[in-house]
């Protein structure tokens, strides 16, 4: 067998191995991504039953309900109107101030959520807020950080703002 044969063969040898390796890796890369997508699937339906669990507390009432969304921590932040609230007990105090009885609290609605990973134990949502109320129904958009802490999923980061 002269030289070029045997570089002909050595070269299909090398095309066929290269190609063995490039579908390797096409496969494990494929799999990573299913596994990501199908695991962040069932963390987001987490963050929005959160979020769907703040609007029926609202809805009937109940402020400390609605703040269990949010982590209990003095490092929770709330940013709305030019305000920057600091602390989970400051919060809820604002709220309780900001909406002291029922009819102005009103009946609130989320829409246009979009829940986006950052990391495995953080994730940013955004959306819109309205409240249904007699006298008007004000609404605006708001972004959250939401993490992963002991007690589940939580608001750590919040700024909502009203298109009025």
């Amino acid at each position: 067998m002269d030289y070029s044969a045997r570089k002909n063969i050595r070269n299909k040898r090398y095309s066929r191995s290269k190609m063995k390796s490039t579908i390797s890796i096409s496969i494990a890369v494929t799999c990573i991504l299913t596994v990501s997508v199908c695991t962040a699937q069932p963390v987001e339906l987490e963050i929005k039953k959160v979020l769907e669990n703040q609007v029926a507390a609202w809805n009937a009432g109940d402020i400390e309900g609605f703040m269990l969304g949010y982590w209990n921590s003095d490092s929770t932040v709330f940013n709305s109107g030019g305000a920057l609230t600091k602390g989970w007990k400051e919060v809820l105090a604002r709220y309780k101030k900001s909406y002291a009885t029922k009819e102005i609290m009103g009946q609130l609605e989320f829409t246009d959520l979009v829940i986006r990973m950052i990391s495995p134990s953080a994730a940013v949502a955004m959306g819109v807020w309205k409240l249904y109320r007699r006298k008007d129904q004000p609404w605006g958009r708001f972004t959250l950080i939401v993490e992963n802490k002991p007690e589940g999923w939580r608001i750590t980061h919040d700024h909502t703002s009203s298109a009025q």
